[in-house]
């Protein structure tokens, strides 16, 4: 699935959920799956790190969506085939 088709996907299902909650409360959401991954990668369970992740990026979607922000292009801009901080491809950062 491409990232803007992941993106309309979120829209359709939970847009007018989503802007009912209002966008402070979507990333106390997102806020609270990132715990919960956290979580699952502190139990090193694989299967709960998977279907967390998949949680993240839904509610990373849904603020995305409630803030007008076209996700792929907003990558796309921020790491231009290259770490935006080196500039290189591989990074050749060191944390």
């Amino acid at each position: 699935m491409e990232i803007a088709a992941f993106q309309q996907l979120m829209r359709d299902l939970y847009l007018e959920n989503d802007k009912r909650r209002g966008k402070t409360a979507t990333t106390l959401w997102l806020v609270e799956e990132i715990g919960e991954l956290a979580e699952a990668i502190r139990r090193d369970d694989r299967e709960n790190i998977r279907e967390e992740l998949a949680d993240c990026f839904a509610w990373i979607g849904a603020l995305a969506n409630l803030y007008g922000i076209d996700l792929e292009e907003a990558f796309s801009e921020k790491y231009p085939q290259s770490c935006p901080t080196c500039g290189r491809n591989p990074c050749i950062c060191t944390d």
